[in-house]
């Protein structure tokens, strides 16, 4: 199951339901295999029935959003509860199938990401260190396992995980953005780890970002962390961000998020003055969902404006 389900899972949890636009996400495809491996098979079959659990769940959360969009209400619990089942089925394949066969590499790493989906992240990171102990040359374990230690805020292990993922292979962008995210949030931890200084450190986290988009051009959510970057430099790098919003404008996959990076670029030009350039921004922010951001920003811009001795906030 993917990392989609995360957020929306969280989400009914909390009680709030998520929105449609996050319900109507692409759910990846399973490569077809071929062969008449018996084992591999039955593995193949179990990826087949947790994507379409995954897209059924997904089919009932916008169901049950467009129902209560529409004034007919619905029963949380008994949509978490209907939801914890359908899911508890697939768990029970995976589990079944990798007790039968204790060494089959790709399956405990299948199993560790739905269970990391479904916010079980410790039983999640025994099925991927089992996996790294069967196979230490697999980089898809450590990759995971660094995303782990990263959440859990060991940034030295994540370093060593990602940096082992990155030597077993170079050719995965998601490989050289994870390093990249995990040293822009660890810094301190980073300079210490690879005997970098400050800017350093930012610097080698950018530059795997531009390895990963070199690599995945077409990938907005990696634009956006790319360019959200250029916020927590010292000082904060605007005009490198307005670049690289830019260039994220350009790979946005719909309104929802190409008026999101509006709103990132009219913060921008607040800042270097370019009070028109904000202007000419805010005005094609049109989504309902932005109306708060886009009022301070709004509100930013006229004392900005009236006052050009005022930095904006």
């Amino acid at each position: 199951m993917s990392a989609l389900l995360i957020g929306l899972l969280g989400a009914l949890l909390a009680g709030d339901a998520p929105s449609s636009a996050a319900n109507a996400a692409a759910v990846s495809a399973i490569p077809v295999i071929n062969t008449n491996d018996p084992v591999e098979k039955e593995y193949y079959q179990i990826m087949l029935d947790d994507d379409a659990a995954e897209k059924e769940v997904l089919g009932w959360m916008n169901s049950a959003d467009s129902l209560a969009n529409a004034g007919g209400g619905r029963s949380q619990l008994t949509l978490n509860l209907r939801i914890q089942q359908r899911l508890d089925a697939i768990k029970k394949e995976y589990q079944d199938f990798v007790d039968r066969h204790p060494k089959h590499v790709n399956a405990r790493l299948a199993f560790g990401s739905f269970l990391n989906d479904n916010n079980e992240q410790e039983a999640a990171f025994k099925q991927w260190d089992e996996a790294r102990q069967l196979d230490p040359a697999n980089p898809a374990a450590w990759d995971n396992l660094g995303n782990y230690y990263g959440e859990n805020a060991q940034a030295s292990n994540a370093f060593r995980c990602y940096d082992k993922a990155l030597a077993l292979n170079t050719n995965q962008p998601v490989y050289y953005h994870n390093l990249a995210a995990t040293l822009y949030l660890f810094r301190d931890d980073a300079q210490r780890y690879y005997h970098l200084d400050g800017e350093q450190v930012f610097d080698k986290s950018l530059g795997l970002y531009r390895q990963a988009i070199k690599m995945d051009p077409a990938n907005f959510i990696l634009y956006s962390d790319y360019a959200e970057c250029f916020y927590g430099a010292k000082p904060p790098r605007w005009q490198e961000g307005l670049q690289a919003w830019s260039e994220a404008l350009k790979v946005a996959r719909n309104e929802v998020e190409r008026e999101g990076v509006y709103l990132h670029l009219a913060r921008i030009n607040l800042h270097v003055g370019d009070y028109d350039g904000a202007r000419k921004n805010l005005d094609v922010v049109t989504n309902a969902n932005y109306a708060k951001l886009k009022s301070g920003l709004e509100k930013n811009l006229a004392a900005a404006a009236g006052n050009t001795s005022a930095p904006p906030k």
